[in-house]
Formats: C-alpha cells, structure tokens, sequence
C-alpha cells in the first residue's frame, strides 16, 4: 500500500510514501500523518489518496507514523483543493496551508541532542559554548528557545554550529503539536464536609485564620450562586492569595480538580426572537424559495436597508430544523461581530464566528466542533469556506460585490465567492448572493438566467433611501479645505437633532504625503516607490506598501531647504479638523489604524450603537453592511479619490463604494441625507449615485466592458515579475511573453510596470492576458501558461525572478 500525501508547501505535486504493515489498518484519506520529505526534515501531511498495488515505479519513503485517530477533513474538501490549486494555479500544499489552522499543521522542530560518546576539552570552548554544553549534560536536550534563554541573545546559530562541529551534540528533528486543550482548576469541598452538620462544627469551631474562614465562606457563597467555582473565581472573590487556599487544602477542607473546559463560549442562550417579515420581504422570500428549488445559485438584490438579513435568516431556519449547517459569509472581520448579535438573537449557541482574528487553539476547536456537527451555522470571512462541514446546504455571502472576498497574497489567490459557489455545486447545496450593488459579472449571470434572481425594491422600515446632494469643491472660496462649511453645518445640525454622522474618506493616516514648496521634493519610502504617508498621532512618516516608519523629514534632501507642506488628507487630519470645528461632538475613528484586535471593533460598534460617539470617521471599515439606527447624515469627504485609479474596475468599485456608505443614513423611518464632497461633479457615475440607479449603471457599464472585452466578456490572468534588478524583471517578462503561443499573445496586455512599480526593494513589470471564458479555451490557456512558467524558472538567467500568478485579479 502507498498513499499520495499533501504537505502544505509549495512543491510542483504530491509525493507518495508507502505505508508500514503495521499503519495500514489504520490509516484512512483525510488523515494526518507524520513522513520524511529530503534529507531528515519532517512534516505532517494529510492523506490524499490510497493506491492499493504491488510497485509504484520508484522507490518511497515511508510513513513514520499516524496523528489522528480519525480524519480531519473530508474527501469533498480535499476535491476542493485539487479544484483550487488547478483553476488558480497554485498547489494543492499553499491551499492547505491556507485551509488548515496553524495548530493542526503540526511542524517540525529541530533540538539539539547531547552527544554521549565524545568528551569535550572544556578549554577549547568559547564562554557561550561551554554554558551550552554545561547545560547539555544536565538536561541532555534543548531546543531552539531555551538555547536563546540561556545566552539570552536571538542570534545562537554560529554557537550551535561549531558545536555540532566539535562533535558536542547532535541535531534532531522533533514533530510538536502546538494545540493545547484548555484546562481550569476547579475548586471542590472536601467529600467529609458535604454532610452539613459536619461542615456546621467546622465553622463553629474555626478559631484561627480569619482569612482562610473568609475564603471557606467564600467558595460555599459562590459554590450556592455558580454551581461550579473555577479557582480564579474564587481568589478574585475572596481577594485572598494562593497561600491561603493552599492551607485550606493542606488541611483537606478543599480539594482541586483539573477539568478541560471550551475556549468557545457555550454558555445556553434562550431565543425567543420571531423573524418579523414586511409584506414586500414575504413575496420575496416565496420568490427566493422558488428560485431556490429551479438554481443552484440565487442572487437577492435588495436596495439597501431592505431587510435581506430577515430572508437568510429564515431559509437558515429552515435547514437547521431539519439538521443541517449553513455558511454564511461576510467580507469583512469588522462586520462579523455586529451580526453575530444579531443572529443570536435568532439561533443562540447554533451559530459560531470564524475568521483569523481568532487565536489558533481557538480555532482548532471551532474546526472539531463544525466537524462533528455540534455547531450548526458558521458566520465568517474567506476563511470559514474551508472548514470541514458535515452536512452543508446553505452558503450565504452577503455583500458579494465585496472584493474583500478575494484573497491578494500569498497563494492561493482565490475569488471566495466563485470558490464557494463551485464547492456547493460539488456537495449539492444552494448559494444565495446578497447585494444592493451586485458586482458586474454576478448580476449578468443572473440576467443570462444562469441565477435566480429576487429584487427587494423598499426599505424595511417603510423609509426612503436618503436624498443626496453633491457639494462642487471647485467653487469654494478655500479650495484646501478638508471639510466644506456646507458639511460642517450639516453635521452640527444632526447632532443638534440628537442623531449620528458618518464621515467617509478611504485613505487612513493624516496626510498622504508631504512636499517640498520649494522645489517640488516629496519623501519616498527607500525600499518602495510610493510617497510616505504623515501619521501625526505616532509622529512618523510611514510606508503602506512595506509598513517601513521614517522619522519627520524636516529638511528637503534635494534643496535643503525647511519648507514642507502637507498634501491632501487622511481621517486621521478629518478627525482633528472636526474636533477644532466642532468640539463638544464626541468623534471616533474606525481605520486599521486604531482597530487592531479581535474586539476592537466591536467595542467602538457598540459604543456607536449606544449613541456615546456622535460622529464615525472611517474608511472602508464603516462602508460595509453595518447597521445603525440613528445616523441621519453620510458624508463622502473625498469623492474624487474613488474615481481616479487607472484600473478597469474604478466606474464599479467607486459607485458601489458610494451607494454602500449611503445607505448607512435613514436606514430606520426617518429619510437620511448624503453630502458628497467633488469636484468631477458632470462625471456619470456621480450622477447615477444621485439617483440610487443601479440599473443605468449596469447598462453604462456593461457597454464599456463588451466593448473593449473585459468581463463577464473575457477571463483575465495578470503575470507579475518580480525582481531586485529592473532590468531584469523587464528581459524576464518581455522573454516570456515571446515565448506564448501567437494566439495568446494576441491577447495580451504590456509588458507594463504598475503605478507603484517598486515594492520591497523588487521592480515589478506585468502582463495582463485576456482569455476566453469558455472553460476549454481557458484551461487550454492556463497549461500552456505553466508550461512556460516551468521553463522561465529553469532558464539560467531568469530562475531568480518571483513569478505571480493572478487569475481572475481584483
């Protein structure tokens, strides 16, 4: 028996091992097991296939040994990956490393083995050597960490290797399971004191140690409110030390106990919450369920403020009642947490959250739950498409449109949406796609009848969508002004109303750059070519791309002159403004910023939402599905920045961009206002903001993209090379494209450097190739393109050029 085994690295295919006798009852597809990949590094992989014949060709390694009792994926998972690594071309070992937590992907660990059989000169070794070697002696293993404690410095390597050379020690490969099960030491009375006539004459009798009394009464108080008292409680409680409880069960009054315990909240909540339905959203929901039966795919486009979470939640229902699980997948982190508050409300423990912001031992457990079908519904980002579900029917991804749902680096580059609505297909389950703003190519399947499609046309809460009005930047008397006095006194007139604003400006940090007045000099990051970006706050100049930090420039490097001005502006410069404008409104920034950890963004979410902040500043973080009762008042501060990128996709992204942000007004009775900040005020997609119309939008769009054959009219693949010499990134890319079929590169953009042509220290040139959709011709073109890919890598001068692969780009 051999087995094909995926190791989540980035190798050209999967290897196969043959399988010891003694394995070979045991082991099964979707297992982990531990194998040898090169000289002695070892690795666990994941059982792919199991091939049942008497030679294989070759000579194989085998496996050392099993991990798992029981398989932790599926075999419709793995059939995922082959499907990912083939379609966006990658390796099915980069989407495992992608799809499995990091605590799953048990990694090898090199310690260093005292060597018994020789005996050192203990006056040929440096001070460093012989503490290591000291400690050798005593322990007889230590690993990487205690080596650095020891000598207290990082950098032990060249230590370690002339140790190995003198013979000292050895060095081995250890498999380490980083995933630790939760344990808490509970606190439990004594079996002899559970009898309460006993327990009374020890308290009558307690004459010393009123502290350890205070404690004993303490844990009897929360042993009568909790039922289970953890010991953390119980020392919180009782304000007393460990020395303390110690004495008490020295003196067997209480006894501990270990217990493993969930990381993840299992605390019962009761629901009671009936889904509430307008007669619109009734006649749409029949719709959707009919829709449901006929496709595979439904798109539900709703204006926003339309009430599309009330239909998910009841086709969820449904299928949890009839024991199923659902997916239902947001775009962003940021909104995960406001719609988990929701959806309890309607599912209690049923449902669970998904995403990176989760620690890893955290996510293991989530992983085994969803496994064994504990948990019913997923709420996540991309990510929680990989979990290994037992019997998924449902996917929802709300805010399709969303190009959050493509993953940018590293591999796999895949498209989640497209990703999940293959996968769904595989397994027989249904797909609704949410949007007020469906991307291009999702709303013109749907009119190729390829999806279903349900429109909900009014708001939920019987308001209109807000009136917006444009502000011409262009005739105010300031020009440089970040915040026109029409916004401001809008803004004073809605708090004064005792509602809430949102400002809207997609570029974080104070100012974007800063300039010379002198000569024109603007400071540029050293390892990239773009413009710093001023961070008032930390008092530095930093680099989006690489996020290198430079200190104040205060003097021109080309002039030498002091004379810097700062150049356009991010919320950080808005939120400062407002405060010298306005300053007994309570403002608040959401940006990457000042959002960092998992809870973050839930703290300044529900602070908006219990009216303490008055105004949100934001970037794209505020855009995106949130849902606030009393904002009044949107203002897009910088509109022009959305329409000003050199990229087919801009018409789209900024119109969605805009439509989305106003939304976020009006959205409960009350008609909200937008004041949209431009000076590009006749440009066509400004107007069809204005007019909330989607529909003349995707007739002006869709014109343009048949026209010069971007999609749905055509699949694109973008080739990036990367390289530290420019000039040989160009050669590399003009070699390649010389080397394509005549067919294809007929086809084919550039080469061409992008606007940003340097970024970490590497020179980028790309080609943009456009193919057909027909799915033969595309996959006759995508292994015509690894076939060339494989012979550039090869070729003496160009194989230490990075080559990226981008199918279906942002």
């Amino acid at each position: 028996m051999f087995a094909e085994i995926i190791i989540p690295l980035a190798l050209p295919k999967n290897y196969t091992w043959s399988i010891p006798e003694a394995l070979q009852e045991e082991i099964m597809v979707g297992m982990r097991v531990e194998v040898i990949l090169g000289a002695n590094k070892r690795y666990a992989g994941i059982v792919k296939k199991l091939i049942h014949q008497k030679e294989i060709g070759f000579k194989t390694k085998a496996i050392l040994g099993i991990l798992d009792e029981a398989p932790i994926v599926f075999p419709e998972q793995l059939a995922l990956w082959e499907w990912m690594a083939k379609y966006y071309l990658c390796t099915e070992g980069e989407v495992m490393q992608a799809a499995i937590p990091s605590h799953l992907k048990i990694s090898s660990e090199s310690v260093f083995v005292l060597n018994e059989s020789y005996t050192p000169d203990v006056h040929q070794l440096s001070d460093a050597e012989y503490i290591i070697s000291e400690a050798l002696e005593i322990k007889k293993v230590l690993n990487l960490l205690e080596i650095q404690k020891l000598l207290d410095r990082k950098s032990v390597y060249p230590v370690m290797n002339k140790l190995i050379q003198k013979g000292i020690c050895l060095v081995q490969e250890n498999m380490v399971d980083k995933y630790t099960i939760k344990e808490e030491t509970i606190i439990q009375l004594d079996p002899r004191y559970k009898n309460e006539s006993t327990l009374e004459a020890l308290l009558n009798d307690w004459t010393r140690a009123p502290k350890q009394l205070e404690l004993l009464l303490a844990y009897l108080h929360l042993l009568k409110t909790e039922g289970t008292v953890l010991q953390k409680d119980l020392l919180q409680k009782a304000n007393a030390s460990h020395a303390q409880l110690k004495a008490l069960i020295e003196k067997g009054i209480l006894i501990t106990e270990k217990r493993k315990v969930d990381r993840i909240n299992s605390q019962i909540i009761e629901t009671d919450e009936i889904i509430q339905l307008s007669d619109a959203q009734k006649i749409s929901l029949t719709s959707l369920k009919e829709q449901m039966q006929l496709h595979g795919v439904c798109l539900l486009h709703g204006i926003t403020g339309s009430g599309k979470t009330q239909l998910y939640v009841s086709v969820i229902n449904d299928l949890i009642a009839s024991g199923k699980q659902a997916l239902y997948m947001l775009p962003e982190i940021a909104l995960t947490a406001q719609m988990i508050r929701r959806l309890k409300l309607y599912f209690g423990n049923s449902i669970a959250i998904y995403h990176s912001k989760f620690n890893p031992n955290e996510r293991v457990e989530i992983w085994n739950k969803v496994k064994s079908g504990e948990i019913k519904i997923v709420l996540g980002a991309r990510s929680a498409l990989f979990l290994p579900y037992k019997e998924l029917s449902l996917i929802v991804i709300d805010e399709e449109h969303d190009a959050s749902y493509k993953q940018q680096d590293p591999a796999p580059r895949y498209q989640a949406r497209d990703t999940a609505i293959y996968y769904a297909n595989q397994i027989g389950a249904k797909v609704i796609l949410g949007s007020a703003t469906p991307s291009i190519e999702t709303y013109y399947n749907a009119q190729q009848k390829k999806y279903g499609y349900i429109y909900l046309s009014e708001r939920y809460s019987k308001g209109s969508l807000p009136i917006i009005e444009i502000i011409d930047t262009k005739k105010q008397i300031d020009n440089t002004t970040v915040l026109t006095p029409s916004l401001l006194k809008a803004i004073q007139e809605t708090v004064a109303n005792y509602k809430q604003v949102i400002l809207f400006q997609n570029r974080r940090g104070y100012a974007p750059y800063m300039i010379c007045q002198t000569c024109g000099w603007i400071p540029h990051c050293h390892h990239c070519d773009v413009t710093l970006t001023y961070h008032k706050a930390k008092n530095l100049l930093s680099c989006h791309y690489c996020g290198a930090s430079y200190p104040i420039v205060t003097t021109c490097e080309a002039c030498g002159k002091q004379d810097f001005k700062q150049k356009n502006f991010g919320t950080e410069q808005i939120e400062e403004k407002l405060s010298k404008a306005l300053p007994h409104v309570h403002i608040a920034r959401m940006d990457l910023d000042n959002i960092k950890g998992k809870n973050e963004h839930d703290q300044l979410i529900q602070q908006f939402e219990k009216r303490q902040i008055d105004v949100l500043v934001g970037t794209q973080m505020v855009v995106k599905g949130l849902d606030f009762e009393h904002v009044d008042l949107v203002g897009i501060v910088d509109a022009d920045s959305l329409l000003n990128f050199n990229q087919y996709r801009v018409n789209e992204r900024a119109f969605q961009m805009m439509e989305q942000v106003s939304g976020r007004a009006g959205r409960k009775n009350d008609q909200g206002k937008v004041l949209i900040q431009v000076s590009q005020v006749q440009h066509p997609v400004i107007k069809m903001v204005q007019e909330h119309d989607y529909f003349k939008f995707y007739e002006f769009e869709i014109l343009n993209r048949k026209h010069f054959a971007y999609p749905p009219f055509s699949r694109i693949v973008s080739i990036l090379f990367k390289h530290k010499d420019n000039t040989t990134a160009e050669e590399a890319c003009n070699h390649f494209l010389l080397s394509l079929d005549p067919a294809i590169q007929k086809t084919v953009l550039g080469p061409a450097q992008p606007v940003i042509n340097r970024i970490r220290n590497k020179y980028i040139w790309e080609l943009c190739i456009k193919i057909s959709p027909k799915a033969d011709q595309l996959n006759l073109a995508k292994r015509q393109l690894l076939h060339y890919l494989q012979l550039i890598q090869v070729h003496p001068r160009y194989k230490s050029v990075q080559i990226i692969l981008d199918i279906d780009p942002n």
